[in-house]
């Protein structure tokens, strides 16, 4: 295995399949492990509904990146190749564009919406429809 992509927010099941995306590459022994984190203008923070504030937007996202990237390194340790990648777009979009050329994608079972009963989220429903590789969706439980 060469290269694992993970998407990732700052919700629970994210964090799941953080974990669990460092545990598979631990065990592959060296793949590429790409965290990706995309946002859409507005960004959901404690800033939104305020005035345009794309460029704080951003930094928060990257910011938000910076921390789980570094959770990936502290779980990991040495041994992981991790890419952070910040992408302002759908998630589902920017998740199915860095699974060209992976060989596993892994998504949490759902992210920060609204629908806390649902067992997938619009985007893990999406990713596992629409991935060019095979897909992993991680519950926080099974972590």
């Amino acid at each position: 295995m060469a290269r694992i992509v993970v998407g990732v927010d700052e919700s629970e099941p994210a964090r799941a399949a953080l974990e669990w995306a460092c545990g598979e590459a631990r065990y592959w022994e060296g793949p590429e492990l790409v965290v990706v984190h995309a946002w859409e203008y507005p960004y959901r923070n404690e800033r939104s509904g305020r005035a345009d504030l794309r460029a704080e937007m951003a930094e928060d996202a990257a910011a938000a990146l910076d921390d789980l990237a570094a959770a990936a390194r502290a779980a990991g340790g040495d041994a992981l190749r991790i890419t952070p990648q910040l992408v302002e777009g759908s998630p589902r979009d920017a998740l199915v564009a860095a699974g060209q050329g992976a060989d596993l994608l892994v998504v949490g079972n759902r992210g920060r919406g609204g629908f806390a009963t649902m067992l997938l989220g619009s985007v893990s429903h999406q990713v596992a429809q629409h991935a060019p590789c095979a897909v992993v969706i991680v519950r926080p439980e099974a972590v």
